[in-house]
Parts: structure tokens; sequence; C-alpha cells
């Protein structure tokens, strides 16, 4: 057992010492709040403001269609709507989802769950998102309704966000600039964490894996009458090692995945004084450490700290306030002088202001929000940057009928750098044709500002070219339009859906190129430009059966149209494409004895079909031009087994990749698998009655 375990060990312990002394000392609190109000639509509009209560227990974690329908979504119109009736086309992922799924990070629990989603490495092995079309720097990442400070190569990073004490994902595709500015004109995934139900929760959970992979951690959630706090900590690791490839790749190839571990705390406290009044504190840290050589591993941390109070100041009115502060730290650490040095650090304050009132069935919904955003980077010319930013926003849910339902949205952004500004439109319908049946229609503008990165980067790329900002970008802007239908009736559902997506002053690089009188150095400007375009659809079927069977299928189309230069070339392009066509699917078996214990088998797999990409014959000589690259098609599937006890834990074990698929290359978007994976965990799951 190495070192790392033995501690870990010992802090699980210390917390459940701890958390019995904490449970004798609030034994008396109890808890008698009621859940009434959690399916009003006049209730707060935030994403933590769903009373807990309506959430799923350990004991009730079913995906019943009639059930998931009956969920309570948020992020779509930033009020509490059940999800068979908001009028935005959302996707949830719940905690019953994630605890079949067995994800570490969002990564990936989003690769298993939903078709049109892949993760792909870029330089350094740093991850990138390409979501129907749309890559990392175009989907919103929130925690909580919070924006995330700090990226990669362009993306968050992902490895922040973890799974362990997660209530739910919600996600929107599409343009969500109207509600959420900057950033969402692909879509908005908000990830929503746990709030204590139970006068007492304790949670221990560990994973292990080859390469001396693991995953573990601790829950400690306590509430009271007005009093409740959660509070997390977990660990990953897993060594590097080795990747065989074949001879002659027709791209870059990952030939080592490199030691990588992590550490996170978050702690959230709530004190409810009152029915109408409801304060929340957060804090979180964070830190990661890649060696990618012994003596000068690469180390990443985040602070985060957060305050939001929430008044309900009438029977039809709701008035928030937040503030949230978020720091991502990038560093090198030098083993043999003991020297930790900073070469970037991305800062975020931002205070928001949230109205809400409801006329009726109708709402209204207005905000404001203010940021201040820090960059140091050593690469930026200038190395320090900085901007305010500020907002304004209204949305009006208008519910026509019983059948129809209209929202529109409009939101004003300026920054202060460059005095750039942008006035953002939104606007959905939903008809309920029947029952049973629910159509949904939006056009969504979307809006993207030059990142302080974009405009000042002054940047050596490894010796290949060097990466220039341009301070005279103008913002992206997209058209998105969406249709989608949806049949619900008992234990089945299908949903189908289409999208087309236009973008114009589309932020990315240029074609590689000297400066004049200078044929020694390349360099490689960020620049605008116009004719992209993606569109495509999603197929999804969902059913149940008495016998314990659960069954859902997903499938994705995307195609893209880039920008071609002169020669009929496809301009320079810094990701690989998505994939045209890709595909998720699972089952699950669960059967119950009688005293509640649960066996579940499960079965999921994704599919991705092949791509191409033009790309440079050398990076290093531009002379010789470009060539066509084919990525492989892959598939890969999962067979997992749990047994739950109630109130005492469960047992997992899995076999990843049962196919024993194998990559002949592991170009930047392959599989990192070196074929089939035994996989084994355990959850201590304890909670107090009400």
């Amino acid at each position: 057992m190495t070192h790392s375990h033995i501690h870990m060990t010992r802090f699980c312990l210390a917390l459940c010492l701890t958390a019995t002394s904490l449970l004798h000392a609030i034994a008396d609190e109890g808890d008698n709040r009621s859940s009434k109000n959690a399916h009003r639509t006049d209730t707060a509009p935030t994403e933590d403001v769903v009373e807990a209560d309506t959430a799923p227990t350990e004991d009730v974690l079913e995906t019943d269609t009639i059930h998931l329908l009956n969920d309570i979504v948020v992020t779509g119109t930033r009020t509490p709507k059940l999800l068979k009736d908001t009028p935005v086309a959302t996707r949830l992922i719940t905690m019953a989802d994630i605890e079949k799924a067995d994800a570490t990070n969002v990564e990936d629990l989003m690769q298993e769950e939903m078709p049109g989603v892949e993760f792909s490495y870029t330089m350094n092995q740093k991850r990138h998102l390409n979501m129907n079309g749309f890559g990392g720097q175009s989907v919103l990442f929130l925690v909580d309704g919070e924006r995330l400070a700090g990226e990669t190569m362009d993306d968050v990073d992902f490895s922040r966000l973890d799974m362990s004490n997660v209530e739910r994902i919600e996600i929107v595709k599409g343009a969500a600039s109207a509600l959420y500015g900057s950033n969402a004109s692909g879509g908005v995934i908000n990830i929503i964490t746990k709030e204590s139900r139970e006068p007492w929760h304790v949670n221990l959970h560990s994973r292990f894996s080859r390469h001396n992979a693991l995953r573990s951690g601790g829950n400690l959630s306590v509430r009271g009458s007005h009093v409740a706090n959660s509070l997390s900590v977990n660990h990953t690791n897993v060594d590097g090692y080795k990747l065989s490839n074949g001879d002659n790749p027709s791209a870059q190839v990952v030939t080592t995945t490199f030691a990588d571990r992590t550490w996170s705390v978050k702690d959230k406290l709530t004190w409810s004084p009152s029915a109408a009044v409801k304060l929340t504190g957060r804090a979180g840290y964070y830190f990661r450490e890649i060696t990618r050589t012994a003596d000068s591993p690469e180390r990443y941390r985040d602070f985060s700290a957060g305050a939001r109070g929430l008044w309900r100041c009438g029977d039809n009115d709701n008035i928030e306030l937040a503030y949230a502060f978020d720091q991502y730290d990038k560093s090198d650490f030098y083993r043999i002088p003991n020297l930790d040095i900073r070469d970037y650090r991305n800062v975020q304050h931002t205070t928001r202001l949230l109205y809400n009132h409801t006329f009726g069935e109708d709402i209204l919904t207005a905000g404001a929000d203010f940021t201040y955003d820090y960059l140091l980077n050593t690469n930026l010319d200038g190395n320090s940057r900085s901007q305010e930013s500020g907002d304004a926003f209204v949305q009006y849910d208008w519910r026509i009928s019983p059948q129809w339902e209209l929202v529109g949205a409009l939101r004003y952004d300026y920054f202060s750098d460059n005095r750039e500004s942008s006035l953002t439109p939104k606007v959905n319908a939903r008809f309920k044709a029947t029952d049973d049946i629910s159509l949904r229609a939006s056009y969504g503008m979307g809006f993207r500002s030059p990142s302080l990165k974009e405009k000042y980067y002054n940047f050596d790329m490894a010796g290949i070219w060097i990466v220039l900002g341009n301070p005279n970008l103008r913002p992206e802007r997209s058209h998105n339009f969406n249709l989608s239908a949806e049949y619900a009736h008992g234990g089945y559902s299908v949903t189908i859906s289409s999208y087309y997506n236009k973008i114009d002053n589309k932020l990315a690089t240029g074609v590689p190129h000297y400066l004049q009188g200078d044929q020694t150095q390349l360099y490689l400007d960020y620049i605008n430009l116009d004719g992209y375009s993606v569109c495509g659809g999603e197929l999804s079927l969902q059913g149940q059966w008495d016998n314990g069977i659960k069954a859902r299928l997903g499938y994705a189309y995307c195609n893209e149209r880039f920008v071609r230069n002169k020669e009929g070339q496809n301009i320079n392009n810094q990701y690989i494409p998505a994939r045209k066509h890709s595909l998720t699917a699972r089952v699950d078996w669960e059967h119950r004895t009688m005293s509640d214990q649960m066996l579940r088998l499960s079965l999921n797999g994704r599919f991705a079909s092949g791509v191409e990409n033009i790309e440079y014959v050398d990076y290093y000589d531009m002379s010789q031009g470009t060539k066509r690259v084919s990525y492989p098609a892959y598939t890969l599937w999962k067979l997992s087994a749990s047994y739950a006890w109630p109130n005492i834990g469960r047992l997992t074990v899995a076999l990843d990749n049962v196919l024993n698929y194998k990559p002949q290359y592991y170009y930047f978007n392959s599989p990192i698998t070196e074929g089939t994976a035994l996989l084994v965990g355990f959850t201590i799951d304890i909670k107090g009655r009400k």
C-alpha cells in the first residue's frame, strides 16, 4: 500500500470519528421542514434553491420516464420548471445516472451518457471538448450556477469537476447567451451539487484499477431545523505509463501518459432563519500535479468561495444577491531547489442580482451581473491584463394557454477592454399537443467575446510558430435554430431534435505565415473567420419493463462546414472536427430482495464514427503543404455489477472495454485504453432517518 493510500485510510477513519461527534451534537435538532413548495414555479429562480427533499433518495433512485419528467430543472429559464413542462429542451443527468456510470469526473460521465460529445487531447495532454461542433470555449460550464475561472488550451480544467457530490447535471444545447452571456453560444452545462437532506449522512468511497489508479474520498452532511452543512474531500491518483503505437502514424500520437494526482475539498453551509430567507456560503480548494518530468512536475490550484442570499419577499416575488470568487493558478515545481514558480493566474470576482416575479402562471425574470477578470500569464504581451464586464437581462415566460408557452429574453453585455458591447435575444416556444407529446422550437443568438488570451497572447509554441494575439478581434456571433419533439407514455419515451448553427466572425487561428522580410520564424495569429456552420440532429429512445430491465439508446449526427482558403483547403483547424455519427447505449437490470438489498447489472457503451481532417505535412516546414488525415472509428463497452445493502453501502465490480479494443495509433482523439481493465470499488453509505 502506498503512502497516499495510507494517508487516505487514516483520513477516512478520522472523518468517521468526526462525523460521529457531530451527529451526537445535533441529534436533538431534527428536521421538520417540508418540501411542499418544491414544485411551485414561483419559487426562487436559481439552481440550489429547489429543496433537496424533492431529489430522489438512495431508496428510490429510479430513472423511469414518469419520475424523470417530474424532476425540476432550472438552467434553461433560470426558474424552476418540471422537465416535461420546460419550453427549453434540457437533458437531465440524474444522481442515479451518475451512480450507474461510476464516473470520476464530468468528462467520463458526458462521453458515456451523451452522443455527440467527445473529449480529445491537445498539446501537453490537455483535454478539449467538442459538443455538436462547438468547442469548450463556446460551452459554458457552471457549478451551482457560477462560472469557473481558468482554462487549459481554451477549455476549463475538467478534472476539477468531480462527480462525488453531484445532485444532477442539466445540459442545455444551443445558444444560451441571452441568459448567461459570453461563452454560452454552444450551450450550458450546469453541475448542481447535493444539499443535506437527512439529519446526518456519511459516505466513504473508493475505486481501484490498473496503473495504481485510485479514486477515494468522503462526504459528510448534517442538517438541523435551520442549518445544514455538506463537506466533501476527494483524491485521485494514477501512475504514468508508456503507450505502444504502430509504425508510421499519419498524425501526432500520444506515447506516454503522465502520472496524475488530485485533491479537492469543498464545503457548503446553508442557513435558513425563516421560510422566506435562505443564505448559502461555500468554499473550495483544488490541487492537481502532473509529472511530465520527475524533477519538475506541473501544478494546478484553484481557490473558490461564494455567498448567496435568497429572499422570498412576497407570494409572487423573489430576490437573490450573490457573490462568487474563483482563482485558478498554474505553476512549475522544481524539486531540487524546492521552488514553485507560478506562470499563470486567472481571478474572477462576480456579483449578481436576480429578481423574479410571477403573474399567475407567467414569470418575469430580470437580473444584472458585474465581473472583474484578471489574467496573469507569462506568455501575454505585458504579462498581465484585466477587464471589467457588466450585463443586464430580462426574460418573460408567457403561459398563453395549457397547450402553448412562449419565453422571450434579451441581454446586454459590456466589456471594458476595447469598450465592446453586445445585445443578444432569444425566444423559445413549447406546444403540448397531447398529454404525451410536446413540441419545442427556439432561436437564440450566441455571443462570445474575445478572451484576454486571444487578444494579447505572445507564445512560442514548442518552436513550431509564435502564436500572436489580436487586440482588434471582433466578438463571435452565432444564429442557432432548434426543433424537437418528445413523446412520453408510461415507461417509454422518444425524443428527436435537429439544429442549425451559423457562426459569424468565428474566433480561430489563421494560416501560419512569415513576417515581411523575415523568413526564419513562422507566426500564427488569432483572427475572425466567416462561413462556418454546423447542423445535425439527435434521437433518444428510453424504455423500462416490469422485469427490472431499463434501456436507453442515443444517436447523434453532426455535420460541420469549415471555412476554406482560396486554394480550397480548410483554414487551419485548431482541433480535430466533430465525428459525424456517434451512439451511446445502456441496458440495466435491477433486482430487489425482500430485505431491500439490490443487485444491478449494467452494460453501457459508445460508438464514434471515423473523421477526417486537413493537417500540415510538417509543422516545422509549411512549404510541404497539407494532407488529409483519417482518424478511425471505435467502440467501447463496459459491463458492471453492483450489490447494495440499505444504509450500509455498495460493492461494484466492472470490466471496462470488454471487447478489448486497442488503437493501432493513440491519436489525440483516440481513447487511451490498453484493452480490458478491471475496476473494483466500494461505498460505505450511512444516513440518519428523519
